[in-house]
């Protein structure tokens, strides 16, 4: 579905989407109460956003059905209706990892080299912390494929779609940050600038000697890179030995 949507001209991607959800709606509350058809066909609507090359097209994807729906249906809906746009999101985004990073994939190529430089012992333990969809595990399979994948993902629907599209990971929900890092080999993060201290402090507190931890994008605040991967994609792939100088710890 991913490679037909971003192969389409925009917005056809948009329209295409909304349309299904429509199909989905009318077809849904005719057999199940509307609210449920309103929550299943905006989940449709949510879950195509996620393909979207960019926040706002993303954004125009997931809601066209919900606020045509309020404008055809607006004399109609009931007061707790507006709630249901709100529930969908909450579902897809709770609020306790708006502080981390939003859905942003992990390229194909992105960490190509990676084994090159990080040294594991045959069936390590890897963590994608923060899974999304499985594009970092996907991207890890490619480099490491005789590691045991885990992913962690605190949204329900996203540990879901992770889960169907990397069978071959165990991928279940949870908090990066409640979780303990302690038997991984490697930790693998994709995340906002603003958590990469609290990842250091937590890598240092809980990684082995000699376990690894992999940031895409970002640095580790006051860390010297063990190595840097770039040339493969516009990212830089951060990489740091256990255990981390001069983190602090707790």
């Amino acid at each position: 579905m991913s490679k037909h949507l971003r192969s389409l001209i925009w917005p056809l991607p948009a329209l295409l989407t909304w349309l299904l959800s429509w199909i989905v709606f009318l077809g849904l509350s005719h057999i199940i109460f509307w609210w449920l058809a309103l929550l299943l066909a905006g989940a449709v609507s949510s879950l195509a956003s996620l393909w979207g090359h960019s926040w706002w097209r993303r954004l125009m994807i997931a809601a066209g059905f919900p606020l045509s729906f309020v404008v055809l249906s607006a004399s109609q809906l009931p007061a707790w209706g507006w709630l249901l746009p709100l529930a969908l999101l909450l579902l897809i985004y709770p609020i306790n990892a708006w502080r981390d990073a939003p859905l942003f994939p992990t390229p194909a190529q992105a960490l190509q080299g990676l084994a090159k430089v990080v040294e594991l012992p045959e069936q390590a333990m890897v963590l994608d912390a923060g899974c999304g969809m499985g594009d970092g595990l996907r991207a890890l399979r490619s480099e490491l494929p005789d590691a045991r994948l885990h992913g962690l993902e605190w949204s329900w629907p996203l540990t879901l779609a992770c889960a169907l599209r990397c069978p071959w990971a165990r991928v279940r929900r949870g908090d990066i940050w409640l979780a303990d890092w302690s038997s991984y080999q490697l930790v693998y993060l994709f995340q906002r600038p603003e958590s990469m201290g609290r990842a250091a402090v937590k890598a240092a507190i809980e990684m082995q000697p000699g376990s690894w931890l992999v940031s895409l994008d970002f640095k580790l605040p006051g860390m010297e890179a063990t190595a840097c991967l770039e040339g493969n994609s516009r990212h830089k792939v951060w990489i740091y030995a256990m255990p981390l100088d001069g983190a602090e710890r707790g």
